[in-house]
């Protein structure tokens, strides 16, 4: 499923063994090298009374559902250091939203604002870049397909050409998610209930 990253910002961390939220997003963890998110900075009670780690690894997220990212319990979420990959990416404190956006000729695009990405993978697809007020008029946002990106750096992304960037969709397939668990916070649909014969009475 694709989403805007901006969706995912206090987005809930729901635990099946307690049933229900102990922690929200505060920010998306990006591996720079590759533009996939590895993990999630995490607050919530539970986090600031001691109980749990403040970083969720995205490998131990059991299903991204409308209502929060459901994991197993308090025991997936980890402190930063106790992750090698997580911590080095996290002490390089970078972030994607708030890069300039220029071509390799040099001409200035804007700033990204959101991106777009795969829920299976963690992986972003696009980039959404506002314009700066010169071109925002007739275009005020540009969408950039990772295909078309050269570089990125701690204060710009680097993109082929504007023309060739501009409003392509991404490509990733698009596949309906089957969790391989009852998710005990999605409410029961008609199609899951068994039909009741005319005249039949409740046995329960």
């Amino acid at each position: 499923m694709l989403i805007n990253g901006s969706k995912l910002n206090n987005l809930k961390i729901l635990s099946l063994h307690v049933g229900g939220p102990i922690a929200s997003i505060k920010r998306a963890i990006v591996d720079p090298n590759n533009l996939k998110i590895i993990a999630f900075d995490v607050g919530g009670p539970i986090i600031r009374n001691g109980e749990a780690g403040n970083v969720l690894d995205v490998a131990d997220i059991r299903e991204v559902a409308n209502i929060g990212l459901i994991i197993d319990s308090t025991d997936d979420l980890v402190e930063q250091e106790d992750v090698i990959r997580i911590d080095n990416i996290m002490k390089l404190n970078f972030n994607l939203v708030g890069l300039k956006v220029r071509t390799k000729k040099g001409d200035k695009l804007g700033k990204v604002e959101d991106y777009v990405l795969d829920t299976e993978t963690f992986t972003i697809h696009q980039l959404i870049v506002h314009r700066p007020a010169a071109k925002a008029f007739l275009d005020p946002e540009l969408i950039i397909p990772r295909s078309e990106i050269v570089e990125i750096n701690d204060y710009e992304v680097i993109v082929k050409d504007e023309k060739k960037t501009a409003k392509k969709k991404a490509t990733a397939p698009k596949k309906d998610f089957v969790p391989n668990f009852v998710n005990p916070f999605r409410e029961p649909t008609f199609s899951t209930m068994r039909s009741r014969n005319p005249g039949e009475r409740d046995t329960e």
